[in-house]
């Protein structure tokens, strides 16, 4: 297992370029709120103290979200490339188990989609020049595990269903330019008509950006609308800080919305695997 694992990410790693492109969906939602987003946000809030910094967590926490969907699903194009090029007949019969080739696949996704979530973060903060508090991180760290299972799980269900990268790799275009739009980080949830914000909470990386935007904001959020409750709720729902169904969702909903999704997605996840193994 751990030489697969090693392997994975020796060809994810090499891969400059390709580790590029799969941080391009996060960099470009990153830019454009620095080039575009950051002066039209802050002035339709400038009625906000502190509204730079709460806008800048808000940002970082779209962000985050975006790295988790696009880094996992570039780590498992190694799968259908090795499918394609029929590597993977040569790794089962390697010894290697009818579970072991197929986790290591999704092990090495959830490692990196993290690592690059902790990345990203280190180098928003360091641009921002914004020094988390050390009781923040642990959630932060707990966030970004979530989110590598919950995007790897989702991406290696659609992976199961490309037979050439070519194919993969114009779906993975389209996930990391529609990313930041579903996640809310170029456009606000609560500024939406009814069906993108339906179309967007059916989206497993906007429960994760809430959940980021939940612990990153929540200092920022008590100073800034001490004594305005209503403004609060409002602010929180427009920004999509917290999900609205019939009420927003507390934090706790929405964890347990999160690991609702890891459990369903890796049940699928694992029929996929049965049905493909009886196939070879």
């Amino acid at each position: 297992m751990l030489a697969l694992l090693k392997r994975n990410f020796l060809l994810y790693f090499r891969n400059r370029s390709g580790v590029f492109f799969s941080l391009l969906g996060a960099l470009i939602s990153f830019i454009l709120y620095i080039i575009f987003l950051q002066k039209n946000l802050t002035d339709a809030w400038n009625q906000l103290p502190n509204s730079g910094p709460l806008l800048n967590n808000w940002l970082m926490s779209g962000t985050l979200a975006v790295t988790g969907t696009t880094t996992s699903l570039a780590a498992l194009t190694q799968l259908v490339k090795d499918r394609e090029h029929q590597v993977d007949q040569d790794l089962y019969l390697s010894n290697h188990g009818k579970w072991r080739l197929p986790f290591s696949y999704l092990a090495s996704a959830i490692i990196i989609s993290f690592a690059m979530q902790v990345l990203m973060y280190v180098l928003m903060c360091g641009y921002f020049r914004e020094v988390p508090k050390l009781s923040i991180l642990p959630e932060v760290l707990l966030i970004m595990l979530l989110s590598s299972l919950l995007s790897s799980l989702v991406n290696a269900i659609f992976v199961y269903f490309f037979q050439s990268v070519d194919s993969l790799g114009k779906f993975a275009t389209i996930v990391g330019t529609a990313s930041g739009f579903l996640v809310g980080t170029y456009v606000p949830l609560g500024v939406l008509p009814d069906f993108a914000q339906l179309l967007m909470k059916c989206t497993p990386a906007t429960y994760i950006a809430s959940l980021y935007r939940q612990v990153l904001m929540k200092e920022t959020l008590t100073l800034t609308f001490k004594g305005q409750g209503n403004l609060l709720q409002e602010f929180q729902e427009k920004m999509g800080i917290q999900i609205k169904w019939q009420a927003l969702l507390t934090k706790e909903n929405t964890y347990l919305i999160v690991l609702g999704g890891i459990l369903l997605t890796s049940i699928l996840w694992i029929v996929l695997v049965k049905r493909t193994s009886q196939k070879k």
